[in-house]
C-alpha cells in the first residue's frame, strides 16, 4: 500500500498541471502551477464560454431570413479576418519603417498585394454579402472601408469607391452596431455560434461590447409588449 502511494505522489508532481498545499495565515491556501511556468497561481484562467438558447423565430420567414444571413456572414467573415491581419502587419511594418519614401513605397506594394488577393474573390460575392462584409471589416478594425481605403489610397479614391458602391446599393461607410441593430446582433449571435462549433477561427472584434448583455436585450426587446403589439 506504502509503494502505491508513493506512485501515486510522483506521478501528480509530474505531471505539467499540479496543485501544492500552503500554510498562509493558519489557513489552507491551495496553488497551481503550469509546466514551464515556476510562478505558483491560486486560480486558473479560463476562456469565456457561452451557453447559447435554441434559435427560435417568429415565423417561417424570419426563420428563412436568419439562415440566409448565416450563409453570407461565414461565408465572407475570412474575408473580414483577412483584411484585418493585413492592416496590423502593415501597420506593424510601417512604424519599423522611418524614412517617408520607404514608407510610401512600401504601402503602395502592399496595397498592390492586398488588391490582388482579394479583387478576385470579392467580385463573386452578391450585393449583401458586400454589405455585410463591410459591416464586418469595421467589426475586425474599428474602421469603416471607406476609412480604410481613404489611409491607404487618397481622398478621392474612397469617395470613387464609396460612389461605386452606391450604385450597387452598397455603402463602405457602414459601422457595425449590434447594440443598436438587429440583424447587426444577427451577425454577431452567428458569428459566436460559429466560433463555439469551430467552423470559423475567433478573430476578437476591437470593438466593446458584450455577447451576453447583447443577448438579454434583444431576447426581453423580443418578448416586450410594445414588441409583440407591432
Amino acid at each position: 500500500m506504502s509503494r502505491f502511494f508513493l506512485v501515486c505522489v510522483l506521478s501528480v508532481f509530474a505531471s505539467p498541471l499540479f496543485s501544492q498545499e500552503i500554510e498562509k495565515d493558519t489557513v489552507a491556501d491551495y496553488y497551481v502551477r503550469f509546466e514551464g511556468d515556476s510562478i505558483l497561481r491560486s486560480s486558473i484562467e479560463l476562456d469565456e464560454i457561452y451557453i447559447f438558447g435554441k434559435l427560435e423565430f417568429a415565423s417561417k420567414k424570419e426563420r428563412l431570413r436568419y439562415y440566409i444571413l448565416r450563409r453570407k456572414t461565414l461565408k465572407v467573415y475570412p474575408y473580414a479576418k483577412l483584411a484585418a491581419e493585413r492592416l496590423v502587419e502593415l501597420n506593424d511594418s510601417l512604424d519599423k519603417i522611418k524614412k517617408k519614401r520607404h514608407r510610401k513605397r512600401y504601402t503602395k506594394k502592399v496595397q498592390k498585394f492586398i488588391e490582388e488577393e482579394f479583387s478576385a474573390e470579392l467580385k463573386k460575392l452578391t450585393r449583401t454579402e458586400g454589405q455585410i462584409l463591410v459591416k464586418l471589416i469595421y467589426r475586425q478594425t474599428g474602421k469603416t472601408a471607406f476609412a480604410l481605403v481613404k489611409e491607404l489610397r487618397s481622398g478621392w479614391r474612397a469617395f470613387w469607391y464609396n460612389t461605386t458602391a452606391k450604385a450597387f446599393k452598397i455603402s463602405i461607410k457602414e459601422e457595425f452596431h449590434p447594440e443598436r441593430l438587429h440583424e447587426d446582433y444577427l451577425i454577431e449571435d452567428i458569428l459566436q455560434r460559429a466560433f463555439a462549433a469551430s467552423q470559423l477561427e475567433r478573430q476578437k472584434s476591437v470593438l466593446d461590447y458584450d455577447y451576453a448583455l447583447l443577448t438579454n436585450k434583444w431576447k426581453n426587446e423580443s418578448t416586450s409588449p410594445s414588441k409583440k403589439s407591432q
